[in-house]
């Protein structure tokens, strides 16, 4: 197992038995329009990271944007091996 299976078994867990002081219990808690928009904020940062930042901070923005994706996805009813399945499928013989 992934540790970002890992992770996503741990958001699925907060949002199952929430924990006082949890950002990600925050973060689910805000709706849906907000972890959205906490994506498309991490997905730019990437962008600024990509073009004019270390390594280092590229590596931490890209951490960002999936784990804000992995709490969006939770919302969204969509795991891992939902997204797995679909990149797999296009890039099998047709």
């Amino acid at each position: 197992m992934s540790f970002l299976h890992t992770l996503e078994a741990i958001v699925r867990d907060r949002k199952a038995n929430p924990i006082d002081g949890s950002y990600t219990n925050k973060l689910l808690s805000s709706g849906r329009e907000r972890m959205a928009q906490k994506v498309g904020e991490e997905g730019v940062e990437i962008v600024v990271a990509a073009l004019s930042q270390t390594r280092d901070r590229q590596v931490s923005e890209v951490a960002d944007l999936f784990y804000h994706t992995l709490v969006l996805l939770c919302d969204l009813d969509i795991s891992l091996n939902d997204i797995e399945a679909e990149l797999q499928s296009r890039h099998s013989p047709r």
